[in-house]
């Protein structure tokens, strides 16, 4: 690096005129993720999804968190390849989903050699992402300074379970946790049991989303000032915005509640019960609660004077499910399906499995759920992400990296020749 320039401009030139306008949005960036486990995974992932290139440093022998996470693993058997899998077991599926389309290097962070690559390849970064406690990444010679000092545009996000500051900065934070904390769990489960997590990691995937609106929103900051910024959240933070309409409830004073599937402010809005299963009406205004009553041969509902408007229907939510779970009952799921949804044109839908969801007809039609290469598997199934462009591409080009896969071809493409890998090697930089 030049020390006599301002370490506030790497004379990076504004991407915008090299960029192919046919191509996916965010090619030609670079990301640098120092990131463990779902938070930056994920944010990571949908950056990689739309065209940049996602290096993923991780821990040599071990890697990421989320690769020993399961059981599923599927065993590896016969690959000698660049790369390997992280446990015995082999690739933990999890671990695909958070990670299609990356590269990944084993650097050992705390050797001075290895810190000394990784300060190479920062220079050449357009993002770097870490989600380490507050004060580890300073600790490592990874902080904001630290790499402001390298290359002065660089976008920098910090992700923590509950932020650089407060009273709760320093606590450790898990998406268990974050979701009991942002009452979450406590409007969870069914109305008469216990506080329920949500049956996928809801805090980490909303974090990630926001941290990934949060680099996209300062890369375009750049493209106009040519100033780099460092994005901060925690995940306590990220959670509470979604908490919508029982925010909403709260702040006048009510009580908010576990509903099972009821909702707080709509009726009807939940699931039935059907003749071999679930039913999900959500009637979200008063014309389609008028059309679902006629349509199920139960106009005496709509004419019924609690039922008439939608808050007399919250207020008499109870009144109302014995009516419609005893109606809907006659029939089944499919049948219910066909004739409202199908015919009708209102808003019900069954209750799916996890295979269900993945596999059914019109998630087939959209090409959601495909396959991607895999370097010691052949193909693996991933899903895409569900952003379409008119002018430009999107989608994962390749399956998700093993364990270091590409540190030699990412060091040589910094100008590391052979002699300087070995050299890695003997130094304890990366693996043997």
């Amino acid at each position: 690096m030049d020390t006599e320039s301002d370490p506030h401009d790497s004379g990076r030139e504004s991407t915008g005129s090299t960029v192919d306008p046919n191509g996916r949005l965010l090619d030609g960036i670079t990301v640098v993720d120092l990131t463990t486990f779902v938070t930056g995974g994920f944010a990571t992932l949908m950056l990689a999804n739309q065209g940049a290139e996602v290096i993923k440093v991780e821990r040599p022998g071990a890697g990421d968190d989320s690769r020993h996470s399961g059981p599923p693993f599927v065993p590896v058997e016969g690959y000698d390849g660049p790369g390997r899998p992280a446990t015995e077991a082999g690739e933990s599926p999890y671990f695909w989903t958070v990670n299609y389309g990356k590269r990944s290097v084993e650097l050992n962070l705390k050797s001075e050699a290895g810190l000394a690559a990784l300060y190479d390849l920062i220079e050449t970064a357009d993002v770097v992402i870490e989600n380490f406690r507050p004060g580890t990444a300073d600790r490592l010679g990874v902080g904001y300074e630290d790499v402001r000092e390298l290359n002065g545009d660089v976008i920098y996000c910090s992700i923590s379970a509950f932020g650089d500051s407060g009273p709760w900065s320093e606590r450790p934070g898990y998406d268990l946790l974050v979701q009991g904390m942002s009452g979450i769990m406590s409007v969870t489960g069914p109305e008469d049991g216990d506080p329920v997590k949500v049956g996928l990691p809801q805090t980490d995937l909303i974090t990630a989303m926001w941290a990934a609106f949060g680099i996209v929103g300062a890369l375009f900051r750049r493209e106009r000032t040519g100033e780099g910024e460092r994005v901060e959240l925690g995940m306590l933070d990220a959670a509470l915005p979604w908490l919508t309409k029982q925010a909403g409830k709260a702040f006048v004073g009510e009580e908010t509640t576990r509903m099972g599937t009821k909702d707080p402010v709509l009726a009807p809005y939940q699931s039935y019960p059907t003749a071999d299963g679930y039913l999900n009406v959500a009637c979200g205004n008063q014309r389609l609660w008028e059309e679902f009553c006629a349509a199920i041969d139960r106009e005496d509902l709509a004419e019924d004077d609690r039922f008439e408007t939608n808050g007399d229907r919250v207020g008499h939510m109870d009144e109302l499910e014995g009516e419609l779970s005893a109606t809907l009952a006659e029939r089944t799921t499919d049948e219910w399906v066909s004739l409202l949804a199908d015919e009708k044109g209102l808003p019900v839908g069954p209750v799916f499995d996890v295979s269900e969801a993945l596999t059914n007809e019109q998630v087939e039609a959209r090409g959601v759920v495909g396959t991607l290469p895999h370097a010691a598997l052949g193909e693996i199934d991933a899903i895409e992400h569900p952003l379409n462009f008119a002018g430009a591409d999107s989608g994962f080009q390749s399956g998700p990296p093993l364990l270091g896969e590409d540190t030699e071809s990412v060091l040589s493409e910094l100008g590391y020749d052979e002699a300087e890998i070995d050299r890695l090697r003997e130094r304890g930089a990366i693996p043997e």
